[in-house]
């Protein structure tokens, strides 16, 4: 990846940027086109997250300006299974030399991609044939898989139909209407799999961003209140990863259990943080009930408490014995 990216002048005469954007919508699409996580094809993967903690504006800000680019300006396509993301014009404004470092770079990049529906969009605006074709090369066997189906449901023809060009274009929009419902049905299927819950409830997607928004500030105040570095973003940042791509079942109470114990022994540090994370995953430990639980259960026995259930005071009395206090004694 390119330590650089170029934004050439006629990006602000683009008549989009010029008349139908904000200065908020500007200031977006020049971070998307050149922020640290972008690639040479233009397919990178992102969180909405990090482009809150980049720009410094909240998760509901970048929420509404990536809905405002996929649909009002229709610049970009998000993926939010993959967090992957596509920039429409990437092809026609950055890849117009070919060479065999750049396609090797080209093809390397390609076979990361996820979702490759995104080659697609943004191969439909790359000019130079030799990098449209390797990008084409990457959307065969799923365009094979649609003709072939398409084959099969088609009635059967006469040879003379096939060859009038009105025919021909019917099927093909026939084939596009296809594909796209086949898109549709299984984009439905994941979101009844992995939400099955949302099409009772249409506002749990907003509810659970609320939420995870909640989750940030709460982590964020507790760390900069307690001293572990106001500035110190990139240790944010690093923190906050662990609410999505940890195992915690809570993972918003286990990072500030994990913070509370740092301060307790005076250790201030985003490592030793992480380095208790890591032993209660290794310990399978998911909830911070679970944590208490088992430092209740490892909390070492006293000293005082050792040394008397070691060593019982006194001697055993043998059944039989009659205490005589005059014994010994002389008159």
């Amino acid at each position: 990846m390119a330590k650089y990216r170029m934004v050439r002048t006629e990006f602000w005469k683009n008549p989009i940027v010029s008349e139908e954007m904000t200065p908020e919508d500007k200031y977006f699409y020049l971070y998307l086109l050149t922020n640290p996580h972008t690639t040479q094809i233009g397919i990178y993967r992102i969180t909405k997250k990090q482009m809150a903690f980049d720009l410094g504006y909240s998760i509901e800000s970048v929420h509404s300006l990536m809905e405002r680019f996929t649909r009002h300006h229709k610049l970009i396509r998000y993926n939010p299974e993959t967090r992957e993301l596509a920039i429409k014009n990437w092809g026609k404004d950055n890849l117009h030399k070919g060479g065999k470092p750049i396609m090797d770079c080209i093809l390397s990049e390609l076979k990361e991609v996820e979702d490759t529906s995104l080659i697609r969009y943004v191969a439909e605006k790359i000019h130079k044939q030799e990098i449209r074709s390797l990008y084409e090369s990457f959307c065969e066997p799923e365009r094979m898989s649609f003709d072939q189906e398409d084959r099969e449901n088609e009635p059967s023809v006469d040879v003379e139909e096939e060859e009038v060009d009105d025919t021909f274009m019917r099927r093909d929009t026939i084939r596009g209407q296809k594909e796209k419902e086949k898109e549709n049905k299984k984009e439905k299927q994941q979101q009844k799999a992995f939400t099955p819950s949302i099409e009772n409830n249409p506002d749990i997607e907003d509810q659970a961003l609320v939420q995870n928004t909640s989750d940030v500030q709460e982590i964020v105040v507790f760390w900069d209140n307690n001293g572990f570095g106001f500035s110190n973003v990139n240790a944010k940042q690093q923190l906050l990863s662990w609410l999505d791509d940890s195992s915690f079942l809570q993972p918003k109470e286990v990072i500030l259990k994990a913070m509370t114990i740092a301060c307790a022994n005076n250790k201030r540090k985003l490592n030793y943080v992480i380095g208790i994370l890591k032993n209660w995953e290794n310990e399978s430990l998911l909830t911070a009930q679970e944590i208490d639980a088992y430092h209740e259960h490892q909390k070492p026995i006293p000293k005082h408490r050792q040394a008397t259930e070691s060593f019982p005071a006194g001697r055993a009395i043998p059944s039989g014995f009659e205490l005589d206090l005059t014994a010994g004694e002389e008159w």
